[in-house]
């Protein structure tokens, strides 16, 4: 099985093309789409959508991630293995939250020209002549140590996110991710609050915690924990981000 996570949109070719070089290699892989609508260059967004996506996936699954405003330049393109398969894309951390659940095994530089679409490559496609030909090949069974140089662990991208901050009474998380619904998720797991008392601050205003969206009138602000396994804050038929204008990295309080 194969998925693919971009910042592409579905108005071009570029997600269909993708396939295409997959299918040229392997027809009968088994290609999924995680989503093709993250912000352009949001890392963090494409972070966050991996990150909570690839639990759910069988072992040997091969991710591939295309958010990447530093394609062309001089930053890595690489394929990692870890315990539950294999991800290709920029090495810019998009895959950092993945590894935070499960530590990179192996890791690759795609330096290897044997395995991409051809010699000639794109300065602003990697997708389709790097990352989708590497992704497709191992999905074949061909070794991670045959698509490029190796790669020591440790050079591996984080995605500069800060940590929750933690005090006596107080937890100060961050805006990790924003769904389509504008559901505003932080970076608090449900661990750090489930079984206390608990509500959110955020300028200055205080939202009181319940257990679905369904808790409060319609129009109305909520803090939950997510599906996801993180502290969300959420209006009843409406958008957290719209009500409070918050954006990704900025701060949230839990008063405990």
């Amino acid at each position: 099985m194969l998925t693919i996570t971009t910042d592409f949109g579905l108005q071009d070719v570029y997600v269909g093309v993708m396939k295409g070089v997959i299918a040229t290699i392997n027809s009968g892989v088994n290609v999924i789409d995680l989503t093709h609508d993250i912000a352009p260059q949001n890392i963090a967004a494409g972070r966050f959508a991996l990150m909570n996506a690839v639990p759910y996936f069988p072992r040997d699954t091969v991710h591939i991630g295309v958010i990447d405003p530093g394609v062309g330049s001089d930053r890595d393109g690489c394929a990692i293995a870890f315990s539950h398969g294999f991800l290709v894309g920029p090495n810019n951390g998009l895959f950092s939250g993945v590894l935070h659940q499960f530590p990179p095994q192996k890791a690759v530089s795609l330096t290897n020209p044997k395995y991409w679409r051809s010699e000639t490559v794109s300065s602003t496609f990697h997708g389709r002549d790097i990352f989708a030909p590497a992704a497709a090949y191992l999905a074949s069974g061909v070794p991670i140590e045959e698509l490029g140089e190796q790669m020591s662990i440790h050079d591996l991208k984080e995605f500069s996110f800060p940590f929750p901050k933690y005090s006596e009474n107080q937890i100060k998380g961050y805006v990790q991710y924003i769904d389509y619904f504008g559901n505003l998720i932080t970076n608090i797991p449900a661990t750090e609050v489930r079984g206390k008392q608990w509500s959110v601050i955020v300028n200055n205003q205080t939202i009181s915690r319940g257990r679905t969206y369904s808790d409060v009138s319609p129009h109305q602000l909520i803090a939950l924990i997510g599906s996801h396994g993180w502290v969300e804050i959420a209006v009843n038929q409406g958008s957290a981000v719209k009500a409070l204008s918050l954006t990704y990295g900025d701060q949230i309080k839990i008063q405990l």
